[in-house]
């Protein structure tokens, strides 16, 4: 490793090793590193942090901070077009690492922090805004490379009744306490993607909090080893995966999920950003540009995805045979269109940028029309893949051991035939796919792709709120202007009177 690099893989696993009170399956787990339920996925964000070590990489990766250390570009502020391309590179070359499906990899949320700093300025317009916490924690978690996740979603509950009030009362975290040296919280947040994995957690609340409401609304840093901090895991889809060959992909890739419990954990007043302010809890998400700001870095990971999907569909169909059936390429250019779509909504919101203050952020207009758009496409992409794919992705051997079995190897040679290679590399690419189109891991990541973003209702209302409505009605006004309109005729009662 360069020396001055502030962290390869080997050291993101030991700084998982902490103590952290992780639950699964009626269990506490010890180490996260080396439990069957996880310890697959945490080597694959260690091979992220290795990926940026190397010395070929070094330029790609990172850039260099005061001091000396070279840390992820995720953490760079963009001053031009320039920079914000050579960012996305880094975060392109780390997507196609995972091939887009670990969603909450580390520079998602050191993207919302990066885009904190950039708006600072939104903190100190606000009484319970902390602008100076806000920039010393973007440079502690920067020079450290941490890998942030965050939970900004309270648990369903019941959203008939509000916040604070019946079953509700204890169910969303909320300020319980507060002295000199700090909040307490307690109460529970939800979708902690990643957190299992990762060094601290952002605590906050994403939707408009109303007054009365002040106790939830505020916004803090939390290490995942927080003492009262629990984290009750859903099912391991890693620790139901046999094999790598079998389940390549959530084998490997299953970032998890998981409800984070606060029992009465303190935070120190230095890693608050938000206190009791309503109007600060929203506006560091849409008046600051941090809200548009990670979902870019979203759009990058999803055109990556898309790319390696479409990849898939092009070799089922040459391991089946029908890559030259005319439905089928039309199908596949349909497919390729779908990945040139987000692609270049990628580069529109880096040309039509915009100028914050001294640094230069992706266009929202444009960033909130592709999510619109995006979260119809995916699963669309995916059940015209599956129809591609027909029956091949399930008649498959149970497990790579049935390769093994002399009784039935033979058998196996002879049915698993197809048009681009042996047995062994049909099934291997059809284990492939089914890990990405079929098993319980391409279901949640479907799930996964339609909300990450919000409910359709929530993206839909933001993407009209940021469209130039002004710039579109007045074209069509300048159109009336530009003709002339009838005189009505009076009235014989009217002419009368006058």
């Amino acid at each position: 490793m360069s020396a001055n690099i502030s962290k390869n893989g080997e050291q993101h696993l030991r700084s998982l090793q902490d103590g952290r009170a992780v639950f699964v399956n009626g269990k506490s787990i010890a180490d996260v590193t080396t439990d069957p339920s996880y310890r697959n996925a945490a080597r694959s964000i260690a091979g992220l942090y290795e990926f940026q070590s190397k010395p070929e990489n070094l330029e790609l990766m990172t850039f260099e901070v005061p001091g000396g250390k070279r840390v992820n570009r995720a953490w760079q502020l963009p001053k031009s077009h320039a920079d914000l391309v050579e960012r996305r590179k880094a975060l392109t070359a780390w997507a196609e690492l995972h091939q887009g499906f670990m969603g909450r990899s580390p520079d998602h949320v050191a993207s919302s922090i990066s885009a904190m700093l950039i708006g600072s300025d939104v903190y100190e317009k606000h009484k319970g805004g902390k602008a100076g916490n806000v920039r010393e924690y973007y440079k502690y978690a920067r020079d450290n490379d941490l890998y942030l996740s965050y939970v900004i979603i309270d648990p369903q509950g019941d959203r008939s009744k509000a916040t604070g009030t019946g079953g509700n009362a204890d169910l969303a975290v909320s300020i319980c306490d507060e002295d000199a040296e700090g909040i307490t919280v307690r109460g529970s947040k939800m979708l902690g993607t990643g957190a299992i994995l990762s060094n601290e957690v952002l605590v906050t609340t994403l939707r408009p909090l109303a007054k009365g409401e002040e106790a939830y609304a505020f916004t803090a840093a939390v290490p995942i080893n927080a003492k009262g901090l629990k984290l009750m895991s859903r099912r391991s889809y890693e620790s139901a995966a046999p094999s790598v060959f079998d389940y390549p992909l959530s084998s490997r890739f299953d970032e998890n999920d998981a409800l984070l419990y606060f029992d009465e954990v303190k935070i120190p007043w230095d890693r608050v950003f938000v206190h009791r302010d309503t109007d600060a809890q929203l506006a560091q998400w849409h008046v600051a540009p941090t809200h548009s700001y990670q979902n870019y870095q979203a759009a990058i990971r999803l055109m990556v995805k898309l790319r390696f999907l479409v990849g898939l569909a092009h070799k089922i169909t040459e391991a089946i045979g029908t890559i030259n059936f005319p439905s089928v390429r039309e199908t596949l250019g349909e497919l390729s269109s779908e990945v040139s779509t987000i692609e270049a909504y990628v580069y529109a919101m880096e040309t039509a940028g915009h100028s914050y203050g001294e640094y230069f952020m992706p266009n929202k207009d444009i960033l909130y029309g592709a999510q619109v758009y995006q979260q119809r496409l995916y699963p669309r992409v995916i059940a015209t893949i599956r129809e591609l794919a027909g029956g091949g992705v399930l008649m498959l051997p149970s497990s790579v051991e049935d390769f093994q079995n002399p009784e039935i190897a033979d058998v196996i040679a002879r049915t698993q035939y197809s048009a681009t290679g042996d047995a062994v590399d049909r099934v291997k690419l059809f284990k492939l796919a089914w890990d990405a189109l079929g098993s319980e891991f391409a279901s949640r990541h479907s799930q996964y792709e339609m909300f990450y973003s919000g409910p359709r209702t929530v993206t839909t209302n933001m993407a009209y709120r940021n469209f130039n409505w002004s710039q579109a009605t007045g074209m069509v006004g300048k159109v009336l202007a530009g003709y002339p309109s009838p005189v009505l005729a009076k009235s014989s009662q009217a002419a009368a009177a006058e």
